[in-house]
């Protein structure tokens, strides 16, 4: 068995950032939008650094427009997932996206919802929703995503989380949103480490009430960190393809994926924006076994971390382990 086709569990993947350069041209064909700047010749995303993709990430989310096209997108993104032996995926939606799009949060979830049960029925994959907060955005805007998914309720959105540019904000400023969502039920995790370094990560877990951090490769750089990651138990939701493609490490082969598994370090593996930065869950798990050496054993040792760590209830979780 070839690890490509192996079961796979995804924990950090961005709803807005599967929009395939296909997907993105025919809505944008309908909306009447020149889309010329985002690309190159081979019909990729054109960026050059973490501000300039954020940018592109966000004129690219700004073609979804109506409920129904997030319908469109997630079925689009679980089709291609579940091809790939994606069995359980969590990902990212943005109420903050879709407020400045106008489309109603409640809406916007129902859409997924749907396409989420016609996947499942489908194809057997199985999902669950984290809303997330934009921390460039600020802790105003934080709070009132925390507000709108706590009083919103929905039993597919089982998680809260923060994306966005890490160099902006003390975590500090958002543990009252964190807090107002931990307290509601869902699991947290936010992104840290990615750019902020091994102190992002500390501290996030200072101030949030976090079992996941988002990448958190950085936290490689502080062995007094790994430490305490591995004593707590945070579980690092790592990306190697993004982390290559954004400039974190020169090559896979400097990547701190290995070194942090053989501290004891637990971690699961994802795409992050896949079309963005060129990969997918299948060329992620090649990276393991072809780059970093790891057997089917180990690579589906990742998967049952992921399981563990997934913000889902624990008859589902019983059930997908007895897929794997």
């Amino acid at each position: 068995m070839q690890s490509g086709t192996l079961p796979k569990v995804e924990l950090h993947c961005h709803l807005e950032g599967t929009i395939t350069p296909d997907f993105a041209l025919k809505l944008a064909e309908k909306r009447g939008v020149d889309l010329k700047a985002l690309g190159n010749r081979d019909g990729t995303y054109s960026w050059h650094d973490f501000t300039s993709f954020l940018k592109a990430y966000d004129k690219v989310s700004d073609l979804l427009n109506r409920p129904q096209d997030y319908y469109d997108l997630t079925l689009d993104h679980l089709t291609r997932a579940a091809g790939q032996g994606v069995i359980y995926t969590e990902f990212f939606l943005s109420a903050d996206h879709g407020r400045r799009i106008n489309i109603d949060y409640a809406d916007m979830v129902e859409a997924i919802d749907e396409a989420c049960r016609h996947a499942e029925e489908a194809s057997g994959i199985i999902c669950r929703l984290i809303s997330t907060c934009v921390r460039h955005l600020g802790p105003d805007a934080a709070l009132d995503v925390a507000r709108e998914t706590c009083a919103r309720s929905h039993p597919r959105v089982t998680g809260f989380g923060m994306g966005g540019d890490e160099r902006c904000h003390h975590p500090s400023e958002f543990t009252p949103a964190f807090a107002m969502a931990h307290e509601a039920g869902l699991g947290c995790t936010v992104h840290a480490g990615e750019f902020g370094g091994p102190e992002s990560v500390s501290s996030a877990l200072d101030c949030l009430p976090v079992t996941r951090i988002g990448h958190g490769v950085r936290a490689a750089e502080s062995p007094d960190l790994v430490k305490r990651l591995v004593d707590e138990q945070i579980v690092l939701e790592v990306c190697p393809g993004s982390n290559i493609a954004l400039g974190l490490y020169e090559s896979l082969a400097a990547h701190p994926l290995p070194a942090l598994l053989a501290a004891g370090v637990a971690i699961t593996v994802s795409s992050d924006d896949p079309p963005f930065f060129h990969t997918d869950m299948q060329a992620e798990y090649e990276t393991l076994e072809t780059v970093f050496g790891l057997s089917h054993s180990q690579i589906n040792d990742l998967n049952c971390t992921g399981l563990q760590a997934a913000f889902v209830d624990e008859d589902t979780r019983k059930s997908l382990i007895n897929r794997l």
